[in-house]
């Protein structure tokens, strides 16, 4: 039996991914798709955020953060403080990429927002957040997802703020995905039949509901709003397979459990009616491909991708470039990294986790991007661990070879 036909007979399979990798198969060999230019324009400059403040813990990162160009050659780089999972935050960094930047965390409070230069309101106590995406509403207010961890609380929320500066949680009862460890999802099957508890969880709140079925997801996460004032998100998947699939990788921290990526949509931002798959591993594919996460920076041509290309059995990230006419159809005409990682000891040598989007400025596209020195389970470093954030450009009026 060869790999295609073990995934058309396979739980994979039977969650319609088999459909899904054909089509892309069909697309990719489309002459008229695009590719990216060489790995070699990139220049790399180097970490410009590093752990230097006590409730930074030992650990950030940017992944799936906005970076923001301010005046001259100032930034403001949205990032998460992840080293300590009791004292996860989001905080703000604004200065010159290369020099000291300007560090404020988020001031946390269930009650309203204080008077301070960043804080979060509305959100229960021991509820922290990490990977913010921020996004300027039309209306001139200011949205901010993030991922909240707490006491069986694992939930993308949202907040919302007149100036920027001060945040309120919109509902944190009922948030806009849910990952399957939530205390709302238990109970509550995944559409591809991830369960990890059967029953209710007994200290959800009586006025809390259950989570949507379609709203269960894993927590790398980007989302954007469209021309029209329509939104479109991006998640991952958990898709089962049983121990004798090829896919299954005992060494990962989800064994038995593949990533694959969805594209939700939603009139408003808050209520995504609609979930798709979109993009899958295929027969042209090595067994252990996943895909970690998917960051989108669109274009008059279509939009580009930057794929988390996670190799399970090495326990590796790449980043990908891949392309979408629509963000449904994706086209991955390279499958290999994009931005290659450093050589150990580099800060990047073991994976690449792009933020939310490429920025074209000054005639540049910018990335800044979580790098790490150890793989995914941490069994492997190059030197002590570490998790920072690195910058690279590239000179070019297009994202197109």
């Amino acid at each position: 039996m060869n790999r295609r036909d073990f995934l058309r007979l396979s739980s994979f399979a039977a969650a319609g991914l088999t459909a899904a990798c054909d089509a892309d198969m069909q697309n990719a060999a489309q002459p008229s798709i695009p590719t990216p230019w060489d790995p070699a324009r990139w220049q790399k400059h180097g970490i410009v955020l590093e752990p230097t403040e006590p409730w930074e813990s030992t650990a950030v990162q940017n992944f799936t953060a906005r970076a923001e160009p301010l005046e001259g050659d100032r930034w403001r780089l949205w990032y998460s403080a992840c080293g300590d999972r009791r004292n996860f935050n989001i905080a703000l960094a604004e200065g010159v990429p290369g020099e000291p930047m300007t560090k404020t965390p988020a001031v946390l409070t269930p009650g309203e927002s204080p008077e301070t230069d960043f804080a979060i309101g509305n959100l229960p106590a021991h509820w922290r957040p990490v990977q913010p995406v921020h996004i300027r509403l039309p209306s001139g207010r200011h949205r901010l997802y993030f991922w909240a961890h707490g006491p069986h609380v694992l939930r993308y929320l949202a907040a919302e703020s007149d100036d920027g500066r001060r945040y309120r949680v919109l509902d944190p009862l009922r948030p806009v995905l849910y990952h399957p460890v939530d205390r709302a999802a238990f109970g509550v099957p995944s559409p591809d039949g991830v369960q990890l508890r059967k029953q209710p969880d007994p200290n959800r709140p009586a006025d809390e509901p259950p989570a949507t079925q379609r709203l269960i997801s894993n927590d790398a996460t980007n989302i954007y709003q469209l021309p029209d004032g329509s939104f479109e998100m991006y998640s991952v998947a958990l898709v089962p397979v049983p121990k004798d699939h090829p896919a299954y990788v005992p060494e990962d921290n989800a064994p038995g459990l593949i990533r694959v990526i969805d594209r939700y949509t939603s009139a408003d931002g808050l209520h995504f009616e609609t979930r798709r798959r979109v993009i899958v591993p295929d027969a042209a594919d090595p067994p252990d491909q996943q895909f970690y996460y998917l960051a989108v920076t669109h274009t008059p041509k279509g939009r580009i991708g930057m794929l988390g290309h996670y190799r399970c059995r090495a326990q590796t990230m790449d980043l990908e470039w891949c392309y979408s006419p629509d963000g449904i159809q994706w086209n991955r005409p390279k499958r290999s990294p994009w931005l290659p990682r450093g050589n150990p000891p580099a800060p990047d040598c073991y994976g690449i986790y792009a933020n939310s989007q490429l920025v074209h400025h000054k005639n540049e596209w910018r990335l800044f991007y979580t790098a790490t020195n150890a793989t995914h389970n941490a069994k492997k470093t190059a030197g002590p661990p570490r998790q920072t954030v690195m910058h690279a450009t590239a000179t070019s009026p297009s994202t197109w070879a």
